[in-house]
């Protein structure tokens, strides 16, 4: 089998693309990716629990718009709307983890 030279870690690849960790371009990128992961996460959870953008909407007092922006990467989300989706939409509870 041949070796591919041209190979990068992930790691080399958003080093390349947006720079080194603390640089402007690359605290962009992090934050933008945290959003993101938390949509997809809430997306999971609501998909995993049968609901509809609606019905979970609905649960937790907000709109299908809403939550479809959140899914989505589109809105920022407030702490007080995010407890309220894990907690009235899905009965769970919220928990925080400072990485420093």
């Amino acid at each position: 089998m041949k070796k591919n030279n041209n190979l990068t870690s992930f790691a080399n690849h958003l080093d390349s693309q947006y720079g080194k960790r603390g640089t402007a371009k690359r605290e962009q990128y992090e934050a933008e990716f945290e959003t993101f992961k938390l949509g997809a996460m809430l997306q999971e959870l609501r998909k995993e629990r049968g609901l509809t953008q609606e019905a979970l909407a609905e649960k937790c007092g907000t709109t299908k718009t809403y939550i479809s922006r959140i899914e989505h990467d589109v809105s920022d989300i407030r702490l007080s709307t995010l407890m309220r989706v894990i907690h009235d939409g899905f009965g769970g509870q919220l928990n925080f983890r400072v990485t420093i």
